[in-house]
């Protein structure tokens, strides 16, 4: 089983490895994309070797084959405000979210672990599309019980509390369903 971990741009996608650890314990194979901010914050060369695959972030040119496998499942985290606000509207103009929009419409099981704080959660737009996401059947872990919005600039204090674990036991219930 192929998941595709969704990395977008925020300092926690430094972590990310954590969750790549995670996925391979549970024997998946595991391929990173990253949006393009998403490569600010993440060490390529690090994360392919981890994976046995390039990390890719831009669109492939038309008739190059594809370099990673297909995907099974899609882990996108951390998910930041303004890739969740893009999905809900179907915006796929980054490879990172034109995956995800493709995943939804094909019905691949799709896991959302937003990170942001609590200014950026109040939009009613961010609320509106998680809402949205979850009716399109996306698993989306947001909210206190999952990792609660912390006060604005202070976002590095939290980044060892992010429950990395629950979006590879999201995946696995849903293949024992």
């Amino acid at each position: 089983m192929v998941v595709y971990v969704i990395v977008c741009g925020s300092p926690l996608a430094r972590d990310v490895g954590t969750l790549v650890d995670l996925a391979h314990e549970q024997q998946w194979t595991v391929c990173v994309v990253a949006s393009p901010d998403g490569r600010k914050f993440i060490d390529l060369p690090r994360l392919a070797a981890q994976t046995g695959h390039p990390v890719r972030s831009q669109y492939k040119n038309p008739g190059d084959p594809d370099v990673l496998p297909p995907a099974d499942a899609m882990i996108v985290a951390p998910a930041t405000v303004n890739t969740v606000n893009k999905l809900g509207a179907g915006i796929a103009d980054t490879l990172a979210l034109g995956l995800v929009v493709e995943a939804i419409g094909k019905g691949t099981p799709v896991v959302v672990m937003p990170f942001t704080n609590s200014a950026m959660a109040a939009h009613p737009a961010f609320g509106e599309n998680l809402a949205k996401l979850r009716t399109w059947g996306v698993d989306v872990l947001w909210g206190d019980d999952i990792m609660p919005p912390f006060a604005p600039t202070t976002g590095d204090r939290h980044l060892s509390l992010f429950p990395w674990h629950l979006a590879i036991e999201t995946l696995r219930k849903r293949q024992a369903a």
